[in-house]
């Protein structure tokens, strides 16, 4: 509820502290509620909600009960704050208000998300529809649906609106991807060397849990087939990942690594433990 809370009001932030003094819009729901507001004359707080209902009713069929509750807070609670709440209006300055009106509307939507529950119903649409259709991915729809968004932008409010309400778009990502991520995102590193003890042994040494798989290699650089040879597998931070390399490449320079970005890690020596 703290982060719900939290949530609606950077939001709210960047909605009324920014954006709607610029006619700037983001992308998703809140993006249509704020073309629609500037249309018709409607009160964008009312559009919010009554736009997004029936995607709060998908996730109540298809992603459960204390799901659609959550959302249906958060998003209720925008409406209300937009409604009744005031907010400074910081800057006239474009770039800064589609810069920081971003951020503000990011970090809500990150908190919410965080608290378990959305402010946009977007990606609950976008959820349901990967699932029927396995050619999109749920990233491929909003990115759809944004393209639409802004080009329909473009047509009513004008092209340099329009742009400046991309770049809006474009911070909220960053800063959504931010919240749910931090500082610390993590990447998987998989290791297949004949050396694999050693490297084990280092990753180790600096506090870090590995997984290692016995493998048995195709036809490498060294000619052996089916030779026998560790596969040492670990999660690390991205600023970790350059010296853990160094490292595996000191002991065998022949080791082949791969590395991947991965969202979000559950249970496991995940943080680094410390010696005594």
């Amino acid at each position: 509820m703290v982060l719900m809370a939290l949530g609606i009001l950077s939001a709210a932030m960047g909605i009324k502290g920014f954006l709607l003094s610029s006619k700037f819009i983001d992308g998703g729901v809140t993006g249509i509620s704020m073309l629609l507001a500037k249309e018709t004359g409607l009160p964008v707080s009312i559009l919010i909600f009554a736009i997004n209902v029936p995607f709060i009713s998908l996730g109540y069929r298809q992603l459960g009960r204390s799901f659609a509750l959550r959302s249906a807070l958060a998003i209720g609670g925008l409406s209300l704050c937009l409604a009744f709440v005031n907010f400074p209006d910081v800057t006239h300055d474009k770039l800064l208000t589609a810069v920081f009106g971003g951020i503000f509307l990011g970090v809500g939507v990150g908190l919410a998300i965080r608290g378990s529950a959305v402010l946009d119903g977007t990606e609950i649409a976008a959820l349901l529809l990967s699932k029927k259709m396995e050619v999109l991915k749920v990233s491929d729809i909003i990115l759809v649906l944004n393209i639409l968004i802004f080009s329909a932008a473009a047509f009513l409010l004008g092209v340099e609106t329009a742009l400046y309400s991309i770049l809006t778009y474009l911070s909220a990502s960053k800063m959504i991807e931010f919240i749910l991520n931090g500082i610390e995102q993590y990447t998987s590193i998989t290791v297949v060397s004949v050396k694999g003890e050693e490297i084990r042994a280092a990753i180790t040494a600096r506090g870090r849990g590995v997984t290692v798989y016995e493998g048995k290699s195709g036809y490498g650089k060294d000619g052996h087939v089916n030779d026998t040879r560790d596969i040492v597998f670990t999660v690390a931070t991205r600023l970790e990942v350059p010296s853990i390399k160094q490292e595996i490449l000191s002991i065998d320079p022949a080791a082949f690594i791969v590395q991947q970005s991965i969202d979000d890690t559950t249970g496991g020596l995940v943080k680094r433990k410390r010696h005594h």
